[in-house]
């Protein structure tokens, strides 16, 4: 493998949580470029004499989540999930109802890269809504925009690993690989 490119998401974890199937062709890393004071002078007139740093570029991922199951809205949106009255072990939703408030998915998340790669940020927040097209040719979806925040300790927004050269400060922002979360996510969907 090639380890000069990044591509391809695998896996968007928040927690324990796996976000299911993710729109093709809709994950962005947005953002905003890097900002400067440009100053310049009548002596110079073809470019600026001075150019001061304002601030750096930063990251906020949007994408679109296709997988609509009633546990996934739960997930993402907040809101309440129905049962049938005899699934008294609540396994086997048959309905989902949008929340009032909206819902916090503030803290730890982790991009999974197929090329390898992880992008682990230590304090997003996930804001996200329902909406899409309800045509035979495409899907409703959940629109997510994850904001990325400094971390309360001040230290770095986000980073770019490879798992098995994590710095020592950064291990504590690796999630479980996604198998190992998809599989603790089935087991408390069975319970």
């Amino acid at each position: 493998m090639n380890k000069n490119f990044m591509y391809g998401i695998g896996a968007v974890k928040y927690k324990d949580f796996v976000v299911g199937y993710i729109e093709k062709g809709s994950f962005d890393l947005g953002g905003q470029k890097p900002e400067a004071a440009k100053i310049e002078a009548e002596q110079a007139p073809g470019a600026p004499v001075l150019v001061i740093p304002q601030s750096n570029g930063s990251i906020a991922p949007t994408f679109n989540v296709i997988q609509m199951d009633y546990k996934n809205l739960h997930a993402l949106l907040g809101g309440s999930l129905h049962y049938k009255t005899e699934d008294s072990e609540k396994k086997n939703p048959v309905g989902w109802t949008a929340p009032q408030t909206a819902i916090l998915m503030q803290g730890p998340w982790e991009l999974s890269l197929v090329s390898g790669q992880s992008v682990l940020i230590p304090n997003g927040t996930l804001l996200s809504n329902l909406g899409g097209k309800l045509t035979l040719t495409e899907t409703a979806k959940i629109e997510c925009t994850l904001e990325v925040a400094m971390p309360e300790d001040g230290s770095q927004p986000y980073g770019v690993f490879y798992a098995d050269a994590l710095p020592d400060e950064w291990k504590q922002y690796k999630l479980p690989a996604a198998e190992a979360a998809a599989s603790v996510q089935a087991k408390s969907r069975k319970d």
